[in-house]
């Protein structure tokens, strides 16, 4: 009887921040977005309030969330950007309770350096720019002198148009050669290596078969080497799936349970390709999908 091959397990890395540490690699990471916004596309105004904000936060963290990601301004298709003195009202207070009474790290979700400077004093730890530094030429120089981690996505053009007809010769080199890219330019602005982590940007300039296509290839993107984020999480192409040609536009319970569901499948197929880090909005039922699907994968 031959032996069984072992599979290699995923490379490991470690985020440090504040004299703490975040192993990723045996375990799937799972970061718990917290929109402080009236208009984000799946949770908007639901936690405007501070006090909502904080319960939230303090829920998901409960649930098994190692990272808490807050957003003040929303990035779902065709917005409108937010002015930095309202994105930085909305944000700064609820880093401001959650910092120092919380064991996780707290990103804060911007494309703007004063915004992430603000953040960084209060006392987060990751800067999530999904224009990888391309929007704020300042934004590099924030994270490297502030010593926070920072996420780098992929994004076709803005989320005003990022939608508009998007399309690709190669999807996959693509995006790989703009990753590449923006980790070359982290690293000239002085931010290190180790504080570097890539999202392929699931929604973000995509149709239904690139984003189909990106989680599928997640582990293509691994030789760039650094930790690897995706964000499947309620994306419009797991309801276009669901629904055919007809989206799902009454939310409902039982359409967000579908919905749900859709995204527990993408979250198990990027674990199997590769992702490190997750980014969703359920945090309960994506760590209960990572740790079955962690178990399967590490055979």
């Amino acid at each position: 009887m031959r032996g069984r091959k072992k599979r290699r397990l995923m490379k490991p890395y470690s985020l440090t921040w504040q004299n703490r540490e975040l192993a990723l690699g045996r375990r799937t990471c799972i970061m718990g977005i917290l929109n402080i916004t009236p208009d984000s596309f799946s949770d908007g105004g639901r936690f405007f309030s501070l006090d909502a904000a904080l319960a939230r936060a303090e829920a998901m963290i409960g649930d098994g969330a190692d990272i808490i990601d807050i957003g003040g301004e929303s990035s779902r298709p065709f917005s409108e950007p937010v002015a930095a003195e309202e994105e930085t009202a909305r944000v700064l207070p609820v880093i401001e309770h959650l910092a120092g009474k919380i064991s996780v790290p707290i990103s804060i979700d911007t494309t703007k350096a004063v915004v992430a400077r603000r953040a960084m004093d209060a006392g987060a730890a990751i800067i999530n720019d999904i224009s990888a530094l391309r929007l704020d030429p300042e934004m590099g120089e924030v994270a490297a002198k502030t010593g926070a981690l920072i996420v780098l996505m992929h994004m076709l053009g803005t989320p005003k148009t990022m939608q508009v007809d998007p399309r690709y010769d190669d999807l996959i080199g693509e995006i790989y050669a703009f990753l590449e890219t923006a980790v070359k330019r982290a690293e000239a602005a002085g931010i290190p290596t180790s504080n570097i982590i890539v999202d392929p940007g699931i929604g973000f300039g995509k149709t239904v078969s690139h984003n189909l296509e990106l989680i599928h290839n997640a582990h293509r993107f691994l030789p760039l080497g650094v930790p690897l984020m995706v964000g499947p999480s309620r994306k419009a192409f797991i309801r276009k799936l669901l629904a055919g040609e007809n989206r799902l536009e009454d939310e409902n319970e039982a359409t967000h349970e579908m919905v749900e569901t859709g995204t527990q499948a993408a979250v198990s197929a990027a674990i199997l390709a590769g992702a490190h880090i997750l980014r969703v909005h359920e945090v309960a039922r994506t760590r209960a999908t990572a740790t079955i699907i962690d178990a399967l994968r590490d055979l």
